[in-house]
């Protein structure tokens, strides 16, 4: 019963955290460190119900998924797979690249505390500094504005820091809305996720185990049913407040942990 409470808790936090500015690997990371959920298995596992968070993306915009299939590039007709390209390069390049680095350097709590406040204070700036508005809606965002937003999810590698949060900001910056930059997050983060997901599963192979596999569904299940609450929640949510206040959350969330893991 202790793994399966664990597997509904890592499931629930995952599908809280991802898609929200405030890091789901942090929350994660300081989750299992709390839950003392952290061998080998629990690795595999953080990379499973992470798959069920991208499924939640997937089901939400399925129509705009399907729409990239068309490979019309013609100016004015929205989102393309040449967006998802430009965006996912920057991060895309470092992630292979430092992978092992960044799994064996940058995965603890102490890491997270900073990300967490760095990552804060980057959207504060954001939030100050913001450009005017030249992409109010998902289907305005330019080529320009996408290489921008992946130059920032590189920021997202350092746990903590939050892919939300690092590529909203890096989308105000260059005239996108908040409500456009998330979108544009969401589904941009579905071919980076997979991938990162799918080089960690080949990695840890070894640790899978059929009798692991009801803790695996029931954190699944649970990261995909609250992502896609989570989701749809702070979509209506960023129509009305500032990215400060999830900053302000990031920050105080830093000092609790503080205390009780360091």
């Amino acid at each position: 019963m202790g793994d399966l409470f664990n597997a509904i808790i890592m499931g629930i936090i995952e599908g809280l955290t991802e898609f929200l500015p405030v890091s789901s690997t942090g929350h994660l990371i300081l989750t299992a460190e709390l839950l003392n959920f952290q061998d080998d298995r629990a690795k595999v596992f953080e990379v499973v119900i992470q798959l069920g968070a991208v499924l939640a993306v997937l089901v939400l915009y399925w129509r705009k998924f399907l729409g990239l299939l068309k490979f019309d590039f013609r100016k004015g007709s929205g989102v393309n797979a040449i967006h998802f390209v430009l965006a996912m390069i920057p991060a895309g390049v470092i992630g292979v690249l430092f992978h092992d680095v960044i799994k064996d350097y940058l995965f603890s709590s102490a890491t997270v505390l900073v990300g967490l406040v760095a990552g804060g204070i980057l959207m504060i700036v954001a939030d100050r500094l913001k450009k005017k508005v030249t992409a109010e809606e998902l289907d305005d965002i330019t080529y320009k504005q996408a290489f921008a937003i992946g130059m920032f999810q590189v920021l997202a590698l350092w746990p903590g820091f939050s892919r939300s949060g690092s590529t909203i900001s890096g989308g105000m910056f260059f005239g996108a809305s908040q409500k456009a930059a998330a979108e544009f997050t969401f589904m941009v983060s579905v071919p980076i996720m997979a991938g990162a997901s799918g080089i960690d599963l080949i990695k840890s192979r070894e640790f899978l185990t059929a009798s692991d596999a009801p803790l695996f569904i029931i954190g699944f299940v649970a990261a995909f049913i609250v992502a896609m609450i989570a989701i749809v929640t702070f979509l209506n949510l960023i129509k009305r407040l500032s990215l400060s206040w999830f900053a302000y959350y990031r920050f105080a969330l830093a000092i609790v942990f503080a205390f009780i893991i360091l």
